[in-house]
């Protein structure tokens, strides 16, 4: 099994990585905040008369130059992370679970099985990403409209527009509103800290022929979600299970430990307390 040393090490990388990412992120999603910006500013300062017109097309073009660059940013971000960042988590995961078990980590390689887990992992992230990208375009053409109708109506209200089309937040399934970093850092750490895991899951089964994981998670954590009176701490589960669950939320300190000892045992329980 590996010291404490060593698990400590690549949860601190981990949590490296996803500060990083974060503010790359967040880095990106400021383009879009500072062409709002810029255009409320220009849009404010436009009074009604001759140029108005030409003034409004040339506020518009900039906000529009802005998502474009927005856009490439953030497409850049998620092609890195899917094709880069990812694939070298999920191998920090499946190294930290041979280190644990004191198993050669010159032996683990890009197998076909390897390959085929990390794409399918990859290709979700990536989609998610660019999902949310869309949907943040969709809404800052949507400001867009409605600065320019109230210009030209001459019902400009900087504060209004800016209250009605927050695009420094993204909107989750339950129409709550989030800061862009606090999405960015949660998204991030669910993705990272799963790919992680299921490198380690998945290299536990293929590369060292297990079949039972022990859990470390919070105390209170439970196993498919946070509050699922199924609590994951301690436990030992089958590695189908550890594959279908990585992390039960957001943050989650879950880690997975190999327990060969347990390889060819029957009367073991998915969720046993051991």
């Amino acid at each position: 099994m590996t010291t404490p040393t060593r698990t400590r090490s690549l949860r601190t990388r981990l949590l490296a990585f996803i500060t990083a990412a974060t503010s790359r992120l967040t880095a990106a999603w400021s383009i879009l905040t500072r062409a709002q910006d810029r255009l409320l500013a220009a849009l404010a300062a436009i009074r009604p008369g001759r140029g108005a017109t030409s003034r409004i097309r040339a506020a518009t073009t900039a906000f529009q130059q802005g998502l474009a660059a927005f856009d490439r940013a953030v497409t850049a971000f998620a092609e890195r992370w899917a094709s880069q960042d990812l694939p070298t988590v999920y191998r920090d995961g499946a190294l930290q679970m041979l280190e644990r078990a004191d198993w050669p980590t010159i032996s683990w390689s890009w197998t076909q099985r390897h390959q085929d887990a990390i794409t399918t992992i990859t290709t979700q992230c990536y989609v998610d990403l660019i999902g949310r990208l869309r949907e943040a375009l969709r809404r800052a053409r949507a400001f867009l409209r409605a600065a320019q109708d109230a210009t030209r109506s001459g019902r400009f209200n900087l504060e209004q527009l800016r209250a009605d089309h927050p695009l420094g937040t993204v909107i989750y399934a339950n129409d709550a509103r989030h800061p862009v970093h606090a999405w960015a850092a949660a998204a991030l750490s669910w993705q990272t800290v799963s790919t992680a895991n299921a490198g380690g899951a998945r290299t536990a089964l293929d590369d060292m022929g297990a079949q039972f994981l022990e859990v470390h998670d919070g105390a209170d954590c439970g196993w498919a979600e946070h509050n699922d009176p199924d609590r994951a701490n301690r436990t030992v589960r089958t590695i189908a299970d550890a594959l279908a669950h990585p992390l039960s939320h957001a943050h989650c300190v879950r880690e997975f430990l190999p327990r060969l000892d347990l390889t060819g045992r029957t009367n073991i329980q998915s969720g046993a307390l051991l």
